[in-house]
């Protein structure tokens, strides 16, 4: 009987982390190539000692969506479109599909960075034509060579706006970010008519940031609710005890019952070594296994959401190798040791995602 009980259990419990798996089960591994170029190497611990591409083997454990950022910059050492393009490549042949991270900018855009491309004009005007060019053209280049992009995100972290001063939320407020943002989305769907649309925000947890952002940016004839396709968010442990499973899922559906647009988590990452931070869900082991339970929870909310409109997680750089702090003041936060193989967590992409 006792046998009997646990079988039904066991049994149970698989099927329920099968019957909510999400639809895209993403990394984020933009860093590869450099990775490469400096003479590291990867091998997946689950199969063979014997070196094989990053994306082959994160594909085998399940990822199926590559989160790759393209600078504005010309020098591939800095995330160039052609840098991107020969990425997009590699992941679409090991059988993912592509979210394609714009930063709308010559380095880093983040909440704390969004500079205007040193080539790019100064002005609202020109800025407008300007990204609205861009995108349309780079849109055009990923699908010439037979890579086209299912998601596009339309700036990176952009709580304060992109094109700063221009696009700046705290300078000039909603207006400007408004028409830029509309700017580029009409320059993506002049390309495609299939890709979607991604607006991307930091710190999705934070529900009144998040609605105010939404109850801002949409401006009459400027942008509109119908140029967005899915809302992203990044949602990280490390850099705030607020950001919970339980604060996530009450300002992802806020957002889903207003608007009713999908959404996915376009970031994240959990520490295997950390001390000295305070995390968001301190019960969680810092660990490869924590690793897995973070994930995990995270496809809980998204599963919990209503009208199955949450559809993704991405995990951020899960391989680089020599910068495994990943910005945070945590030691390391890769899914593989620093001899480029795999850890247990790398199980992610199928298991709990």
């Amino acid at each position: 009987m006792l046998f009997s009980r646990l079988a039904v259990f066991l049994s149970l419990s698989v099927v329920s982390r099968l019957g909510y798996a999400l639809t895209y089960h993403g990394a984020d591994f933009s860093s590869v190539v450099l990775l490469e170029n400096s003479g590291i190497q990867y091998h997946d611990a689950a199969t063979s000692s014997s070196a094989a591409k990053l994306e082959t083997i994160l594909a085998k454990h399940g990822a199926n969506l590559a989160r790759i950022r393209v600078w504005t910059s010309t020098n591939n050492q800095d995330y160039s479109l052609t840098y991107g393009l020969a990425l997009a490549k590699r992941a679409v042949a090991a059988g993912m599909s592509l979210l394609i991270d714009l930063h709308f900018s010559d380095t880093w855009a983040d909440p704390g960075h969004q500079a205007i491309p040193a080539a790019w004009p100064k002005t609202l005007a020109g800025l407008n034509t300007q990204i609205f060019t861009y995108t349309e053209s780079l849109v055009a280049a990923f699908a010439a060579q037979g890579t086209p992009i299912q998601f596009l995100e339309i700036g990176n972290e952009i709580n304060d706006g992109i094109l700063w001063p221009v696009g700046q939320i705290s300078v000039n407020g909603y207006s400007p970010l408004s028409q830029l943002l509309h700017s580029a989305v009409n320059g993506a769907r002049a390309a495609s008519s299939t890709v979607r649309t991604v607006i991307h925000l930091a710190n999705g947890w934070d529900a009144e940031g998040v609605s105010s952002f939404y109850q801002q940016i949409f401006i009459a004839g400027e942008f509109a609710i119908a140029d967005v396709d899915v809302m992203g968010f990044s949602f990280y442990p490390f850099y705030g005890t607020g950001a919970t499973f339980s604060a996530l899922q009450s300002s992802l559906q806020a957002m889903i019952t207003k608007y009713g647009k999908d959404v996915m988590v376009v970031e994240t990452d959990w520490p295997e070594s950390c001390s000295g931070v305070a995390l968001s869900q301190p019960a969680i082991a810092i660990s490869a296994a924590g690793q897995q339970s973070w994930v995990l929870g995270i496809r809980n909310v998204l599963s919990a959401l209503s009208g199955g409109h949450g559809i993704g997680i991405v995990f951020w750089e899960p391989a680089w190798i020599g910068n495994a702090g990943l910005g945070s003041a945590c030691a390391d936060n890769l899914l593989v040791d620093g001899s480029g193989t795999t850890r247990a967590s790398i199980a992610i992409f199928s298991a709990d995602m």
